[in-house]
């Protein structure tokens, strides 16, 4: 199985619902790294904020963020090669990236966001 490493930008949570609103790609990422946990697929994930030494201490992610900054965040790393820069793998990559079918990333639980009508998700 390939290993895949995460290595997301400085935020206060990687679920993407703290703050004023909800970032929709950081809960879509989350859901679905989730759901690979559930079925035995280990992805990690680090957060600049919450775990800078792990920053340091990877020679490829350290490489990178000296070379072009930390606007190269989020990065995906696969079996020690850099596979994705500047956004999250999409699912269909996921699965590409990790050999594994689709369905494994998929939920069984419906998840709505009803929308109150007021400005930046804040009531």
């Amino acid at each position: 199985m390939n290993k895949m490493i995460i290595f997301d930008p400085a935020m206060c949570c990687s679920t993407g619902v703290c703050g004023p609103g909800i970032d929709p790609e950081l809960l879509r990422v989350s859901t679905v790294l989730n759901n690979l946990q559930r079925k035995g697929i280990v992805v990690e994930r680090y957060n600049l904020t919450s775990n800078p030494s792990i920053f340091v201490d990877n020679k490829i992610i350290n490489d990178l963020l000296n070379s072009d900054g930390i606007d190269i965040l989020p990065v995906t790393i696969v079996d020690n090669k850099v596979v994705k820069t500047k956004s999250y793998p999409t699912n269909a990559e996921l699965c590409e990236m990790l050999d594994i079918p689709e369905d494994f990333i998929k939920t069984t639980t419906k998840i709505e966001i009803n929308d109150c009508g007021c400005k930046g998700g804040c009531c």
